[in-house]
């Protein structure tokens, strides 16, 4: 009996450490302040990665374990913390931006892949992870995150999906001929396509959720790009450093004031799974 019972807290012990459980969430409430936050983020992420791969010329690759550096470090803290706090949370997510951005245009140019090859493997991989996480957890979260596993997934989910978004605002800026401009009104639209169906539909949230996060990154893309590329290529031609840091203390300023989430127990939403 007593070998049973040792066996027992032993198997308690394991599922604890392997799946933590929260007692409040650990990503901010899905509003409009979220949103906005998160298309600076991704303009951010185009900004910066630029300026370090372009303007500060040390290339895609180098660049890429750089930005990688930087998100594990800032993944480091989010992980590790037991409660929402807004600093470590979109410091992650704008370290997903950058390195998508890197990532994606390493693969796209130095790897010679090309938008749309690349874009196509990398939605694949989006769909892979949402697929494998619906089946380890029976739901896939949109804001609560209370449990480490659903964690993980949250984070690799966003990480492919900014990459993926890079690509997918490169090919539409560059192979269409909409330019940054006309690209940035497309993705801005489809965005507004899926904010319709959040009430004049019965798709499921999270489904909504996920498309319009992956949709805010070429937004950002096109309109980091819109900032920062040259006259002749349909930018203003402003720095691309001072943009990274006048839409960094944008962002620091509105999350300071809307502070996106209140402290309090975490609610498991009913129309949060996938069906």
């Amino acid at each position: 009996m007593a070998g049973q019972e040792n066996q027992r807290s032993s198997a308690t012990t394991t599922s604890v450490d392997t799946d933590e459980t929260f007692h409040v969430s650990k990503v901010p409430r899905v509003t409009l302040a979220f949103w906005v936050v998160k298309i600076l983020a991704t303009t951010l992420g185009e900004t910066g990665g630029d300026a370090l791969s372009m303007t500060l010329n040390l290339g895609y690759a180098i660049s890429t374990l750089i930005f990688l550096g930087f998100f594990l470090v800032t993944l480091g803290a989010q992980v590790g913390s037991h409660r929402y706090h807004p600093l470590y949370y979109w410091a992650v997510v704008v370290a997903t931006t950058t390195v998508g951005t890197t990532t994606s245009d390493y693969i796209d140019r130095t790897l010679g892949l090309g938008y749309v090859k690349s874009s196509i493997i990398l939605f694949l991989l989006v769909l892979a992870v949402l697929f494998a996480w619906h089946r380890a957890t029976g739901r896939i979260e949109v804001d609560t995150i209370t449990t480490r596993k659903n964690e993980i997934f949250y984070w690799v989910t966003i990480l492919i999906s900014n990459t993926l978004g890079t690509a997918l605002g490169d090919f539409v800026a560059t192979t269409t001929g909409l330019g940054f401009q006309g690209g940035a009104l497309v993705f801005a639209g489809l965005i507004a396509v899926v904010g319709a169906a959040h009430y004049l539909t019965r798709i499921p949230v999270s489904v909504l959720f996920w498309s319009a996060y992956v949709l805010t990154r070429p937004l950002g893309a096109t309109l980091g790009d819109t900032l920062t590329k040259p006259t002749a290529q349909g930018g203003l031609n402003l720095s691309r450093i001072t943009s990274s840091l006048v839409i960094a203390a944008a962002m620091i300023v509105l999350v300071a004031l809307t502070s996106l989430r209140k402290p309090g127990p975490a609610v498991s939403h009913s129309d949060s799974p996938v069906t």
